[in-house]
């Protein structure tokens, strides 16, 4: 396969420079990145620390201004960076970055998981994590600091967040079962126990963290409880902010939540006629899943099955659309799929390293108690992380160094183009017959049924929109989104109660999945409508290349790209 070459430009210097200074401020980010030089560190957390690296985005976009593109990469470079720093600038000046408290995605969790992805197979490998280890005190110190800052503002998360908060802090303070305990007792460098040194000073480290996460969980029940809001709803103003930012595209929110409810009703009804191709007509959909579930074709026992079903369910998929339908180079053509140390549920992905040394890996966070496994329900989340999903998207914008700068090709995430993307990637496997078996359809209609859900609940509840009468009718709140939920997800009430508090606590998250596959599929039939007008023939192929050579940008950008 030949590969697009290009001379470097002005730009492309900004863009790199600017990454180079990023990470060095945001080690976690480096980590994530596998960029070297800052695994042993761990960000400033406090107003000061946020301040600087606004100031970073802020000189960047300065720096910017001064200069011409050379091309239209640089073109689509310079739109992207002006959309992407800029909200970033927003974010920051309008307090949402000191107030950073949810269940999910805040440095509570940030601050912890940045240790799945770090090297543990030498003694310095465990000695720079000792090292970090041992900066989290201050990293929360400064974290405490932003969210006083923040609560001196009235800038408190809602009182459903706090507490979540709290108690994932709790957990990783206890001495006998914390993440950090654990961690450092299953070091082994060089497959050997560690020395006494590296030893007691990973336990210096653990114990460190844990008085650190103890602190935190102490000042979040003791000063921000009192002042947090009941109510979980971010408003208008707030919410549209944050889905600019997820989506990199400016939505009508109202048509939106419209579109949402329709959407979601042409899946159940979807979802009705699978369910009478399976065991008869008029077959309830909550029944046919039922008995998918018992089905033992479709059951895997203990996570050593799982793992190996994932492994192999995901180089099938890589084997089979390779030079088919997707142009795929050499290094993405390795995924390693893993059980992961957590035990939180649900599936994630992590991108390679800028050099591919560590690859791109589908990990499968299984909760304590979990043995058996539905595949029905899991074949489509597979591609949804894997390939034609997040490691093909990914991995493929990682490869471009020759046509893309180090910004564009790793630093650049938008989760609408990023999980627009692999939620059309499982819609694309379906078309391509890779989800005929009516089980596999219906845990592909599953997962969208419940991204379609979240469309009406995390826009009704945060804009105070109008209930059907379905749902309850009055105006949308949490307790009226719990019943939805539960309606609209074929979930244990545990993952559920989870995932409503991350809606509630993340606004424009959730959503910017399916707003975002929406987004993909008009810009694939713009794309097909133009070529037909010219009278061409549409090459599907040539065109998901072209478009995942774009990079992870705002949808707003990749379509001007595109067009």
């Amino acid at each position: 396969m030949s590969e697009p070459t290009r001379t470097a430009t002005p730009t492309d210097a900004i863009a790199d420079a600017y990454v180079h200074r990023s990470v060095a401020l945001d080690p976690i980010a480096a980590t994530g990145l596998g960029l070297p030089g800052h695994d042993h560190r761990l960000p400033d957390l406090s107003p000061a620390g946020i301040e600087e690296r606004t100031m970073l985005e802020r000189a960047t976009l300065a720096e910017l201004a001064t200069i011409e593109p050379a091309d239209d990469v640089d073109r689509v470079t310079h739109a992207a960076m002006r959309e992407r720093l800029g909200l970033a600038v927003e974010l920051a000046e309008a307090g949402e970055l000191t107030r950073d408290l949810n269940v999910i995605a805040s440095p509570v969790q940030a601050v912890r998981e940045v240790f799945d992805l770090m090297p543990t197979a030498t003694a310095q490998d465990w000695q720079t994590i000792a090292q970090r280890l041992q900066a989290i005190p201050a990293a929360l110190e400064g974290y405490q600091e932003s969210l006083r800052a923040a609560q001196a503002d009235g800038g408190v998360a809602a009182l459903r967040q706090v507490e979540a908060c709290l108690k994932q802090a709790d957990a990783l303070a206890d001495a006998d079962t914390s993440f950090f305990t654990t961690f450092v007792d299953g070091a082994r460098p060089d497959g050997e126990a560690p020395t006494t040194a590296l030893a007691e000073s990973l336990r210096a480290g653990a114990a460190d963290a844990r008085q650190a996460y103890a602190d935190l969980a102490r000042m979040l029940g003791e000063e921000l409880a009192p002042d947090a809001p009941r109510e979980d709803a971010v408003g208008r103003e707030r919410y549209a902010l944050w889905s600019r930012y997820f989506l990199g595209a400016e939505v009508d929110l109202d048509e939106t939540y419209e579109w949402g409810l329709a959407e979601l009703a042409r899946i159940v009804a979807e979802q009705q006629e699978v369910a009478d191709e399976l065991y008869g007509a008029g077959t309830d959909i909550t029944e046919a899943m039922a008995r998918l579930d018992r089905d033992p074709d479709r059951l895997l026992d203990g996570t050593d099955a799982l793992k190996a079903w994932m492994q192999v369910t995901s180089d099938e998929a890589l084997a089979a659309l390779t030079d088919t339908q997707f142009d795929i180079p050499g290094p993405v053509r390795r995924l390693e799929c893993l059980i992961a140390p957590t035990h939180e549920g649900g599936i994630y992905y992590t991108g390679p390293s800028a050099d591919f040394s560590r690859p791109g890996r589908m990990w499968w966070s299984v909760p304590e108690g979990v043995t058996e496994f539905a595949t029905w329900r899991e074949r489509t989340t597979v591609y949804h992380e894997g390939v034609p999903g997040h490691h093909l998207q990914i991995g493929q914008t990682t490869y471009r160094a020759e046509l893309l700068n180090l910004w564009r090709r790793m630093a650049s995430w938008v989760s609408g183009h990023g999980e627009g993307w692999a939620l059309y990637a499982e819609r694309l496997m379906a078309d391509l017959g890779f989800l005929d078996d009516p089980g596999d359809r219906m845990g592909m209609l599953d997962g969208q049924r419940l991204r379609a859900a979240r469309v009406v609940l995390d826009i009704g509840v945060h804009l105070g929109k109008p209930a059907p009468e379905q749902w309850g009718g009055g105006t949308w709140d949490a307790a009226k989104a719990w019943d939805f939920l539960r309606a609209n997800a074929n979930m244990a009430e545990g993952f559920l109660a989870f995932e409503l508090d991350r809606y509630l606590g993340w606004p424009g998250q959730a959503p910017s999945y399916k707003i975002g596959q929406r987004l993909w599929e008009e810009a694939r039939d713009t794309a097909r409508a133009g070529a037909e007008a010219r009278g061409e023939e549409f090459d599907l192929k040539v065109f998901h290349r072209r478009a995942l050579d774009v990079g992870s940008v705002g949808l707003d950008v990749l379509r001007e790209a595109l067009a």
